[in-house]
C-alpha cells in the first residue's frame, strides 16, 4: 500500500514538500500577526482571517484536502463513499441531498491525514448559497475531482474554468460508467479530452462506477425454467484511487503550501485592498480641507505675489502630510521638487488656467468691497482647483510607492484633469469659500 512520504526521508521530493511547508506555515503567520494592519481593516475581513487561521491549522496538522465538485446526482457523494470503503455520505436518487459541506477520513492511505469533503451540487435550483458554499470549499481544497456522468455540459465547463483560475490541481471524474458500452465510453472520453484541452491533462481524465448499477441475471435450472435474480456489483473506483496516490506521494504536501499560499496570497491583496481604500478616503479628506484652507487664504490676501508664495507653501505641507498617511514620509525639500514636477505639468496642460488666476490675482489691487470678495474668491476658487489637482497626482505618486507608473508625471495629471468635472468644482468652491467669508 502506498504510504506517505515520513519527514525523515531523504527523498528529494519529501524534503521540498516539508521546505514548501514550512514556508507557508510563515507566510500565514506573518499574515495573521502583521501589525501594520488596522484593526478595522481586521474588523472588516474577520471572515477572511477566521479561513486563513483554518488554513493554518490545516497545515500544522499535515492535512490534505480533497474535494467533490460538480452537478447535482452526479455520484459525488457516492464516489467519496467508495474510496472511503463506507458509506460515509449520504447519497439519494432524490436530487439535491448533499445540502451542506460534509467531511471524511481517508484511512487506506497510510501515515497521512486525507480528508473527503462532498459538497454540493452547482446546479440546484435555487441554490445560489450552496454553490457559493461549494467553490468556498474547493477554494480551499488541495485537490478538487471535478465528477461528471457524461460528456461535459456548458454549464460544467464554465464551473471547471472558473476552479482553474483558481490555480486548483483537477482530476476530471467520469462517473457511471458502467452505464455505457466501451465504445461509447471512448467516444465520450475523447470529446472530454477536446473541451479539457489546455485545462486538464488526458492522464488528469480518469472513469469510475462509484455505484454501479445493479444487474438482473437469470438462471436456467435443468428443466429449462428460468428464475431471475438481481446482484449489486462492486465499486470500481481504482483509476481514481491509482491516479490520486501517485498526485499524493510526488505532489501532496508543495500541492497544500501552494494553494495555501495561494489562499494567503488572495487575503494579503484584500487587505492591501482595503488599507489603500481607507488611506484614499483619508487623503481625500486632508486634500479637502487643504483646497479649502488655500482657497480662503488666497480669496482674503490682498497682495497677488502674497497669494502665490502661500499657495505654494499649502500644497508643500499638504504633500508632507499626505506622505504620513501613505507611510512614506517625505520632507519639505522633497515635496517642494514633487509640486514642482506636478506644477511643471500643470502649466503644459492647464496654461489658460493659470493665466485666469493671474489675471484675477491682478485684478485684486484695483477693488474694494464687494468687487474684492468676488475676483477673490474667484482666485481662490482656482487656488482650491489647483490644490485638488496637485493632491490627486500626488496622492497617486504615494499610492503607487513614490513612482509615477510608466506613463510618467504627465500621463498621471492628464488622466486627473480628465476625470475632473472643472467646472463644478470651481463653481463649488466659489460657493463654499463665499459662504465662509460671509461668515
Amino acid at each position: 500500500m502506498p504510504k506517505w512520504p515520513s519527514k525523515n526521508s531523504e527523498s528529494a521530493t519529501a524534503e521540498s514538500g516539508d521546505r514548501h511547508l514550512q514556508l507557508a506555515r510563515e507566510s500565514l503567520r506573518e499574515l495573521i500577526d502583521d501589525p501594520r494592519v488596522p484593526e478595522s481593516v481586521r474588523e472588516e475581513l474577520e471572515h477572511e482571517y477566521r479561513k486563513v487561521r483554518q488554513m493554518l491549522d490545516k497545515l500544522e496538522n499535515d492535512e490534505i484536502h480533497i474535494a467533490v465538485y460538480g452537478r447535482v446526482s452526479v455520484g459525488k457523494s457516492a464516489l467519496l463513499n467508495a474510496l472511503l470503503g463506507e458509506s460515509r455520505f449520504s447519497t439519494s436518487p432524490l436530487h439535491g441531498m448533499t445540502r451542506q459541506v460534509a467531511m471524511g477520513n481517508w484511512r487506506e492511505y497510510a501515515a497521512g491525514n486525507i480528508l473527503m469533503i462532498d459538497t454540493p451540487g452547482i446546479n440546484e435550483v435555487d441554490g445560489e448559497a450552496r454553490e457559493q458554499l461549494a467553490a468556498d470549499v474547493a477554494q480551499r481544497a488541495d485537490i478538487v475531482l471535478f465528477v461528471v456522468d457524461g460528456d461535459m455540459t456548458g454549464t460544467e465547463l464554465e464551473a471547471l474554468r472558473r476552479l482553474k483560475t483558481l490555480g486548483m490541481p483537477l482530476l476530471v471524474v467520469l462517473n457511471k460508467a458502467d452505464r455505457y458500452s466501451h465504445e461509447q465510453l471512448e467516444q465520450i472520453r475523447e470529446s472530454l479530452a477536446r473541451h479539457l484541452e489546455g485545462l486538464v491533462g488526458k492522464s488528469d481524465i480518469v472513469t469510475a462506477s462509484a455505484e454501479p448499477a445493479r444487474q438482473l441475471l437469470i438462471r436456467v435450472d435443468e428443466e429449462g425454467r428460468e428464475t431471475e435474480t438481481s446482484r449489486q456489483p462492486a465499486p470500481d473506483v481504482e483509476s481514481v484511487r491509482n491516479r490520486l496516490w501517485s498526485i499524493l506521494e510526488n505532489e501532496g504536501k508543495s500541492l497544500a503550501a501552494v494553494n495555501a499560499s495561494l489562499f494567503a496570497g488572495h487575503l494579503s491583496d484584500e487587505v492591501a485592498a482595503r488599507i489603500l481604500d481607507a488611506k484614499r478616503h483619508l487623503g481625500n479628506q486632508l486634500i479637502r480641507t487643504y483646497c479649502l484652507a488655500k482657497g480662503i487664504a488666497v480669496a482674503i490676501n490682498p497682495v497677488p505675489v502674497a497669494d502665490l508664495v502661500a499657495a505654494a507653501v499649502v500644497d508643500v505641507s499638504m504633500i508632507v502630510h499626505l506622505s504620513k498617511i501613505y507611510g512614506l514620509p517625505i520632507n519639505k525639500g522633497e515635496a517642494r521638487g514633487l509640486l514642482k514636477t506636478i506644477g511643471a505639468q500643470m502649466v503644459l496642460l492647464m496654461g489658460s488656467v493659470w493665466a485666469v488666476h493671474v489675471l484675477s490675482s491682478a485684478l485684486k489691487l484695483g477693488t474694494a468691497g464687494l468687487s474684492a470678495v468676488v475676483t477673490g474668491s474667484a482666485q481662490g476658487a482656482l487656488a482650491y482647483y489647483s490644490t485638488w489637482v496637485v493632491g490627486q497626482a500626488a496622492e497617486r505618486y504615494l499610492a503607487q510607492g513614490k513612482s509615477w507608473g510608466e506613463g510618467g508625471p504627465k500621463l498621471v495629471v492628464r488622466e486627473i484633469l480628465d476625470s475632473i468635472d472643472r467646472d463644478t468644482l470651481i463653481s463649488d468652491a466659489r460657493r463654499e469659500i463665499r459662504k465662509r467669508l460671509a461668515s
